[in-house]
């Protein structure tokens, strides 16, 4: 976690240099969240930075919604700048093949078998995959 930390305080030093305050105010969401975190014992900074990801993009369709289109802009900002930390996202066909395997090595044949298939994905694609993705990708393997 550390290396992440770091270098998030590092490009907190360099965007109050540069006066990008709205960077500033997210990376020391991050750099909190990530310290926290790692008090927790916890330590994984892809989870927090994921969970935080997921948090702006929420927050951001909520705005959307409600026709704050600004807070909404603002929310996704952060949402990208966020990403930038976690690691690249797996690829499409990586993903199938990560699903094809675990409803095989499962025996999963309908829907219900749902949560046993993600259980088996999530761990593989940490980080790489956002979970609505995985679950898309489970249910048409699955006929859903």
């Amino acid at each position: 976690m550390s290396d992440v930390l770091e270098q998030i305080q590092a490009d907190t030093r360099e965007a109050m240099k540069g006066g990008d305050k709205p960077r500033v105010s997210t990376l020391r969401m991050l750099a909190s969240a990530l310290q926290s975190n790692q008090k927790e014992g916890d330590g994984d900074a892809t989870a927090v930075l994921s969970r935080e990801r997921k948090k702006r993009i929420e927050a951001a369709d909520a705005f959307r919604e409600a026709g704050r289109a600004e807070q909404a802009d603002a929310e996704q900002a952060e949402a990208e700048l966020i990403s930038t930390y976690l690691p690249e996202q797996i690829s499409d066909e990586e993903l199938t093949a990560i699903v094809d395997e675990a409803v095989s090595s499962s025996g999963a044949s309908s829907v219900k078998d749902m949560g046993r298939v993600m259980g088996a994905v999530m761990p593989k694609v940490k980080g790489r995959a956002d979970g609505n993705r995985v679950s898309a990708a489970v249910k048409e393997k699955l006929g859903a």
